[in-house]
């Protein structure tokens, strides 16, 4: 199976059913292939890095002390804990996690938006061009990733 390309060029402006079921389409076979980044520990509680070839595509709101994501949405108020085995459990949690079968369009950002859902709580949120053929990374992310080294 071949990796689907990332975003490379601006799309056109056209929003169709069609490409809106090739996005969560797309994210469906993708889903395998997203792996956990290193966590990033921050004042007020911990995000974890999904990655997809080696770009972040979204960040994971974890709760160290009920050991769980967070729905997207959901400000963080669990402070950092014992963090050694957070990555271990979120591969667990993209396992069990489910693409809806649903998309939202994001005229300024001119892509769809899919969701991922573990349980009952939307846990991320991947970006595909519009034309439901590319993933999209979340450069500020993978630049925050990068320059901290993990």
């Amino acid at each position: 199976m071949p990796f689907p390309p990332f975003h490379s060029k601006p799309c056109d402006r056209v929003v169709e059913v069609e490409n809106a079921e090739k996005a969560i389409k797309l994210v469906r076979n993708a889903l395998p292939l997203f792996r956990v980044g290193k966590p990033l520990i921050k004042p007020d509680g911990v995000d974890v890095p999904i990655l997809y070839l080696n770009f972040a595509i979204d960040r994971l709101h974890y709760d160290p002390k009920k050991e769980r994501p967070l729905p997207k949405g959901c400000p963080r108020s669990s402070r950092a804990g014992e963090v050694g085995e957070i990555e271990e459990k979120v591969e667990k949690i993209l396992e069990e996690a489910k693409i809806l079968p649903a998309a939202e369009f994001r005229e300024p950002e001119n892509c769809w938006i899919v969701p991922v859902a573990w349980k009952s709580f939307i846990i991320l949120h991947i970006r595909v061009s519009a034309d439901g053929k590319e993933i999209i990374p979340d450069y500020r992310l993978t630049e925050e990733i990068r320059r901290h080294g993990l």
